[in-house]
Order: C-alpha cells, then structure tokens, then sequence
C-alpha cells in the first residue's frame, strides 16, 4: 500500500478489450492498487481524464486514430502529476529515447510478468523511472542524444547522483549512499537538469546510460 493507505489510482489504454481486461484481472489482487477506468483509444482515454484521477496510465503504443506517443504527451502538458508507462512489444532502442525524451515514466514490453509490471507501477509512482531489463541494454549503446563530454559541467558530486538515478534509486536511498539529505539530493537533480538541458528524470537515465555511468 503506498503511503497514508490510499490506493494507486491506474488507467489503461489499449485498442485491445482482451488486452485490457487481462491487465485487470492480473492487476485485480495486487495490494495498493485499483482501477481508475480504461479505454480503448487515446481520444478516449483523454476524454476519461478529465473525469478521473489517475495516478498512472497504462499506455498501448500503437493504436489507431492518435498514436500512444501523441496520447502521452496530452497527458504530461494536462496532467503533469499523472506518470505514463509505455506498454508495447516494440523495444527498439530510437523509438525508447524518443519516448523517453518526451516525457515517458516507464518502459515494460507486454512479454513482461505481472511482478515486473508491478514492480514497475511503485517505482513511477514514486519518481523513479523504469524499463524492461531486456531492453536496457540498449540505452547503453551511443544514440544522437547529449555525448558523455557534456558532463564535464557536472560537478563530481552531480555525476554521483546522476548514477545513482539511473540505477532508479529514491532521493532518499541516494542520499544514504552519499550521505547527504534527500533535499539536497533533490535540488542536484534539478541542477543537473538545467545544466544538461533536459526535463525529465528518463532523459536524465538515457544520458547516464550513454556516458557509461551505469553497466
């Protein structure tokens, strides 16, 4: 149960009915977890929105009509609290930079098991991105994104807690290992993302990814 023992609110998409009603009987049982609603396109899903809360989106990436990419970022420019996850079977490494770039909490291929997607659900409701360990690899490999050069404006300490995040660690488990406050913790992260020109914790990973930070 996530804190003050109020359930986490999630919404799924996906121009699938059978797709989505097994994401809810796998979710149905889950402890701190419960169903906002769902849809079956991203109109839809945008429609129910503005009518729910949802704490996490479920988002199918390839749907007819408005694509998932193009859903997600409605949903960040209205909804910025609301993390997306991406659930799709596309895992090449150009279409996971894009999305993460624009804004993506989370990135769980649809092979995954309903401990991973659990697993998944708590680490964006807690700020922490997440993505499949089959396709992290690839953020390894050196895309168009920022060169590791760029961290030469980052302070020792920035680099440290850069590291860090892309493991998916919390402010607090960062600043246990660092032995500093979570707060300050927090005001490196933002340092770091106005120096690296960013806007979001995933873009911030696929950079620590392709510098090497993280193996």
């Amino acid at each position: 149960m996530i804190p003050g023992n109020i359930p986490m609110k999630i919404a799924i998409c996906d121009d699938h009915r059978i797709v989505i009603e097994g994401l809810e009987r796998l979710l149905a049982d889950a402890e701190g977890l419960a169903m906002a609603g769902s849809a079956l396109n991203g109109e839809d899903m945008l429609e129910l929105l503005e009518r729910i809360t949802a704490d996490v989106v479920l988002l199918d990436l390839n749907m007819p009509g408005m694509e998932g990419a193009e859903v997600m970022q409605h949903i960040k420019q209205r909804w910025p609290a609301t993390k997306v996850i991406i659930l799709t079977m596309e895992d090449g490494p150009a279409m996971m930079r894009h999305l993460m770039d624009h804004g993506a909490d989370g990135y769980v291929l649809k092979t995954s098991g309903r401990e991973e997607l659990i697993t998944a659900l708590h680490a964006v409701h807690a700020g922490r991105p997440y993505f499949s360990p089959e396709i992290t690899e690839s953020l390894k490999a050196p895309g168009r994104g920022p060169k590791a050069g760029k961290l030469d404006i980052l302070s020792k300490r920035e680099i440290d807690v850069l590291a860090a995040l892309a493991e998916g660690l919390s402010n607090k488990e960062i600043g246990q290992r660092l032995f500093i406050s979570p707060r300050t913790v927090d005001t490196h992260r933002t340092n770091i993302m106005k120096k690296l020109a960013v806007h979001n914790v995933a873009a911030l990973v696929r950079i620590a990814f392709a510098a090497g930070l993280v193996r």
